[in-house]
């Protein structure tokens, strides 16, 4: 099983399968279905008020709760049920935007489980449609 991360708003179906890692689902329409929610992934509707450096604590000590075999038996059990061989952690978080505000659980997480695993969890590129005027 392979593991990236991205933004809801730009994954397409062949990256994988998507998976919820957000407290919150989507408000708006997807046009594709969730194949699973990782909730061992997800943050507290507390944290979200929280800033960069006490998020990360908080969130690096879930992490090390849940553990790295119970994140991967969910992670695996939702990759079996979509018959999936690589899953998209996804979240609402834009990375392209400028410092301070460019940081995300989704990366947390992915730091953290190559810290754990020696596995990299690759941030898919924004594909961004192409212009008219290209």
């Amino acid at each position: 099983m392979q593991l990236f991360t991205g933004r809801y708003q730009r994954f397409r179906p062949d990256q994988g399968a998507p998976v919820r890692t957000t407290v919150g689902a989507p408000r708006f329409r997807l046009p594709y279905e969730i194949a699973g929610e990782a909730r061992l992934l997800m943050p507290s509707f507390a944290m979200l008020k929280l800033d960069e450096e006490p998020y990360r604590a908080i969130y690096r000590e879930r992490l090390e709760t849940g553990g790295v075999d119970a994140i991967r038996r969910q992670l695996r059990t939702i990759a079996v049920a979509a018959g999936a061989s690589q899953l998209v952690l996804l979240c609402f978080c834009d990375l392209t935007v400028a410092p301070p505000n460019n940081w995300c659980h989704r990366r947390m997480f992915a730091q953290w489980w190559q810290e754990r695993t020696g596995e990299e969890v690759t941030e898919l590129a924004e594909q961004v449609p192409p212009s008219l005027f290209d």
